[in-house]
């Protein structure tokens, strides 16, 4: 299930195929919800009005907006030589963005929307000790969870040395490392690592990575929220680049 106006119309515009049905609140009559009745019209599927108590219970959560859709899970699943792949077809310089361990669905919703923002190709996660992309990160996302494809990978370690096979240069987000972000140089292809929202990069992760950097922290705090330091990271890619 996928809930919030954002996280749907983006789900039927971009993969109608995947979606099963839709819920709409029968007391949503805005111009959102009669956006939603029209996709779905429009590509010949399901629609189910539905009361907000009906709602709140499918998805665990009242604040799914008025509506929801049921979809298949599986058509999110991908490779990472597929990402590396449409990489080398389309001679781009690859931005990826490397999340491990983050056990917050509102933290990695947070960081699939500010990849999409700074146009990276792919968020690689671990299948294991990490949340999935659930029905809070796809709302927490508001639409990015269908633009931003989501890798996920048996071995973290190994797929970063996939990586750099393929001469994507690997940088970990590390708060003790002496170089900063913005000495990285980011004009090639580049991959970012950041760590867990406690503890950070685990030891083989951080071993793995070229090199590291950290974001200069001036004022009393010591740590940035994963999404929040995900995009100064990107963005300064963005800015290398021109």
């Amino acid at each position: 299930m996928i809930y919030g106006f954002h996280a749907v119309l983006g789900r039927l515009r971009r993969d109608p195929e995947g979606v099963f049905e839709v819920y709409l609140s029968s007391q949503r009559q805005d111009m959102r919800a009669r956006e939603v009745v029209k996709l779905v019209e429009s590509q010949g599927l399901r629609l189910i009005q539905a009361e907000g108590d009906r709602l709140d219970k499918m998805v665990g959560t009242r604040r799914h907006q008025g509506v929801v859709a049921r979809i298949d899970g599986c058509q999110r699943e991908l490779k990472l030589a597929d990402i590396l792949e449409g990489l080398e077809d389309g001679g781009e310089k690859a931005l990826l963005l490397v999340l491990d361990g983050i056990q917050d669905p509102h933290n990695l919703g947070a960081c699939l929307r500010v990849a999409d923002a700074a146009g990276a190709h792919a968020v690689i996660a671990p299948k294991d000790r990490a949340v999935g992309l659930n029905a809070t990160a796809a709302k927490v996302a508001s639409g990015a969870a269908d633009t931003v494809p989501y890798v996920t990978v048996t071995n973290l370690a190994r797929a970063l040395r996939e990586l750099q096979e393929a001469g994507v240069w690997v940088v970990g987000a590390d708060g003790e490392a002496a170089k900063t972000v913005f000495e990285v140089d980011q004009k090639g292809p580049v991959a970012w690592v950041l760590g867990s929202e406690g503890d950070g990069l685990r030891r083989l992760t951080r071993e793995t990575c070229d090199e590291l950097a950290r974001i200069p922290m001036h004022g009393s705090v010591e740590s940035l929220n994963v999404s929040v330091a995900s995009g100064i990271c990107l963005f300064e890619a963005c800015r290398q680049r021109g």
